[in-house]
């Protein structure tokens, strides 16, 4: 069966642009390409993650990208997942390359939420919630959010400060990636005085609207070989649905995150303890908190600790350093593209791309990737360097 790797990487600007998705998806294209031959001559399908077709009136985005990279007549698809439709592309692509399907598939995801404003961007947001349920009560992303804030809250010793303490170490860690959309510091004040958003969530406890666009290019490890290129394995690979409204769901047991990065992990032949690296899907701060859980890395009501140096979260806790790119938070969160983008911070980390924010001796990363509120469809991959076991 051959060995799926991750070998070449690219991503747009992330942020507010005046170019449209296509566009965007060229910058991420020519940069993942750089050294490559051209797409045509190697790429055998392709499917793209978007979010969303309000923001720019546009569906048949596989057929639009796979165009707009030259290919003719190759499968192409777009797929939908919310926020997780970019790791959705990616595990399809691993999917086809693992079967001996095809030996060099091209995952994307590109999202222009920019175009629509505050209030189009919210409206399609929310279509990710039961429409009988939740959509017609007027929810929002950010109140859904401030629910499981609330009752996190309640159930354990973290404090509003604690989660303000995940902003400020994930705006650190974007203060050290060139691709971020806020690579600057803040400081534990200016998220606490920033103006409310649905408490007990605030301004910065949010990630941003944004646009962008991000390539990864899987291939057999033998091609990837063949092309001289630096290769991450994709070891394992894990996908779980849960209720889609917050209303039936346990607000602190994001249990199918839990069950997706089980069966990654299960794969892949590893634990929690073994990951070095994790890129998790923190929208809101709060979510870092509940996924640092969900993913084995701290026992329950302690994941808030995640902005904590290893020793001194509480005992259990795994070694592992969350989001070194700066997260959703910091870095970006341009929906179709999320999950794509935490596949490249990974890749840079594991092929010693990553600058002086590496994470020192890694070898092993987890991505975990979201849609909906919480985990109505989350989406797990462990990635390893080609040495390690």
């Amino acid at each position: 069966m051959p060995e799926p790797v991750i070998a070449s990487v690219g991503a747009s600007p992330l942020g507010r642009t005046d170019l449209p998705g296509r566009d965007l998806f060229s910058v991420a294209l020519a940069e993942a390409f750089d050294d490559l031959p051209d797409p045509a001559d190697l790429v055998e399908a392709v499917y793209v993650g978007n979010q969303s077709e309000s923001y720019e009136h546009q569906i048949m985005y596989g057929t639009l990208l796979a165009e707009w990279a030259g290919l003719r007549h190759v499968p192409a698809e777009r797929v939908e997942g919310c926020a997780a439709a970019g790791a959705l592309a990616l595990r399809h692509a691993v999917k086809d390359v693992r079967n001996g399907e095809h030996e060099a598939v091209l995952a994307c995801g590109v999202e222009k939420m920019t175009s629509a404003g505050t209030s189009g961007a919210t409206d399609a947001l929310s279509a990710a919630f039961d429409r009988a349920i939740e959509q017609r009560s007027g929810i929002t992303a950010p109140s859904q959010y401030a629910l499981l804030g609330q009752r996190y809250l309640h159930e354990t010793d973290a404090t509003e400060r604690d989660l303000a303490e995940i902003a400020v170490k994930n705006h650190a860690n974007a203060a050290r990636n060139p691709r971020a959309q806020f690579p600057k510091e803040i400081d534990v004040a200016t998220v606490l005085e920033s103006d409310p958003v649905a408490p007990p969530l605030k301004l910065f406890d949010c990630a941003p609207v944004g646009d962008g666009a991000a390539a990864v290019l899987v291939t057999s490890a033998e091609l990837a070989a063949d092309l001289d290129r630096p290769q991450v394995r994709v070891a394992g690979s894990g996908a779980a649905a849960n209720n889609i409204a917050v209303a039936e769901r346990d607000m602190t047991d994001i249990a199918g995150a839990r069950v997706a990065t089980e069966r990654a992990y299960e794969e892949a032949g590893i634990d929690a303890a073994a990951v070095d690296l994790a890129e998790v899907h923190d929208a809101f701060t709060v979510c870092e908190a509940l996924l640092a859980e969900a993913a084995g890395f701290a026992p329950s009501g302690t994941g808030y600790q995640s902005y904590r140096a290893p020793a001194e979260r509480a005992d259990g806790w795994t070694d592992v350093q969350l989001s070194p790119s700066g997260g959703l938070k910091a870095r970006g969160h341009p929906i179709g593209a999320t999950g794509l983008l935490q596949a490249l911070e990974a890749y840079e980390q594991l092929t010693g791309a990553a600058g002086d924010r590496s994470v020192e001796g890694a070898e092993t990363a987890l991505l975990l990737n979201e849609g909906g509120v919480g985990d109505a469809v989350t989406v797990s991959h462990v990635l390893t360097t080609a040495e390690a076991p």
